[in-house]
Order: C-alpha cells, then sequence, then structure tokens
C-alpha cells in the first residue's frame, strides 16, 4: 500500500468514526465518547500525515507510534460503545475491523523502521 493509499485509508476511517460518533446519544456518556472517539480517530489520519513528513526513519517510527495507540485508542472506544450497549456490534463490526488493521499496519511499519535503522 502506497502512502497516499494509507493518507486516504486513515482519512476515511477518521470520517467513518466521526459519523458514528455524531450519532451517539446526549447522555454524560455519549457526549464523553464521542469526544473521545472523534479525537482519537481523527488524530490517526493527522499523525500519519505527520509522519510522512519526518526528517529521518527514527523520528518516523516515533511518529507512527503515536498513530498505533490512537488507532488502539479508537478499537477500545469503539469496543466500548457495544460493551455499554450504544451501538449494536453487527452496525460497527467494519469499522471495529478496520482499526485493528490499521493497528497492525502500523505495527508492522514500525517494526521494519526500527529494524532498518538497527542496521
Amino acid at each position: 500500500m502506497t502512502k497516499t493509499e494509507l493518507k486516504d485509508r486513515t482519512k476515511t476511517f477518521a470520517h467513518r468514526c466521526v459519523k458514528a460518533a455524531l450519532s451517539l446519544g446526549d447522555s454524560v456518556l455519549g457526549r464523553h465518547i464521542k469526544g473521545q472517539l472523534i479525537r482519537s480517530s481523527t488524530s490517526v489520519a493527522a499523525n500519519y500525515r505527520a509522519a510522512c513528513l519526518a526528517h529521518s526513519k527514527s523520528s518516523f517510527a516515533s511518529k507512527l507510534s503515536i498513530v498505533i495507540e490512537e488507532a488502539d485508542e479508537s478499537s477500545f472506544w469503539l469496543e466500548f460503545t457495544v460493551e455499554e450497549n450504544l451501538f449494536r456490534k453487527k452496525l460497527i463490526i467494519n469499522l471495529m475491523k478496520e482499526a485493528g488493521e490499521l493497528t497492525s499496519i502500523f505495527v508492522s511499519s514500525r517494526k521494519t523502521v526500527q529494524k532498518i535503522n538497527n542496521q
């Protein structure tokens, strides 16, 4: 997958999470998760773009670590919405899957860059 394709994929993930978050209710929990999910999912896309502008391989790996944390946090909030019965799993299963796939992609990328840096 190219850098451009991954930028598009992370931005699409952010848009989908924002749409899901905006459909949460106005309860205290709904508002809290709405803010957290919007923040973490948009951070995946924004920080990946920042990583693409890194000045060194070690800086790139460091920025990818932020992307990984935010993608995993997005996974957490999506899972939590299901556990709290705010979403039915079948409605967001594809979004949950995408969060997991993005996390795996970025973990693998970071490992590759770290291996290169250690040679």
